[in-house]
C-alpha cells in the first residue's frame, strides 16, 4: 500500500515563508514524478511543481523564483519550499506521485490529503 502524507502547511503573513514536506511510504520500486499541486476555494488544481527522478524540476510561472522543490530519496520525502508568499498562494497544497510498486512494471498516480496554507494581507 502507497501512501503520501503532506505536512508543513499553516497560515503566514504575505512576505512570508513555508516549507510543506511529503512523505512516501509504502512497497515501492521507484518513485519516478513527484508533484505539489493546490486548489483554491472554488478553482481547478493546478500543478505549481515537480521533480524527477534526476531532480529535474519544473515550475509554474506564478511561484517561479519563490518556490524550490526538492526530494530525499533516502527518506523518500519531497519538499517545498515556499518564501515570499502571497495572498494569492492560498490553497490546499497536494502531493502526487507517480510510483511504480514492487511487484507491477506500470507506474500509478498517488494522492496524498492535501495541506492547507493561507497567506494573509
Amino acid at each position: 500500500q502507497v501512501q503520501l502524507v503532506e505536512s508543513g502547511g499553516g497560515l503566514v503573513q504575505a512576505g512570508g515563508s513555508l516549507t510543506l514536506s511529503c512523505a512516501i511510504s509504502g512497497a515501492i520500486f521507484s518513485i519516478n514524478v513527484v508533484g505539489w499541486y493546490r486548489q483554491a476555494p472554488g478553482n481547478q488544481r493546478e500543478l505549481v511543481a515537480d521533480i524527477n527522478s534526476f531532480d529535474m524540476t519544473d515550475y509554474a510561472d506564478s511561484v517561479k523564483g519563490r518556490f524550490t522543490i526538492s526530494r530525499d530519496n533516502t527518506a523518500n520525502t519531497v519538499y517545498l519550499r515556499m518564501d515570499n508568499l502571497t495572498p494569492e498562494d492560498t490553497a490546499v497544497y497536494y502531493c502526487n506521485a507517480k510510483i511504480r510498486r514492487s511487484n507491477w512494471p506500470r507506474a500509478s498516480d498517488y494522492w496524498g490529503q492535501g495541506t492547507q496554507v493561507t497567506v494573509s494581507s
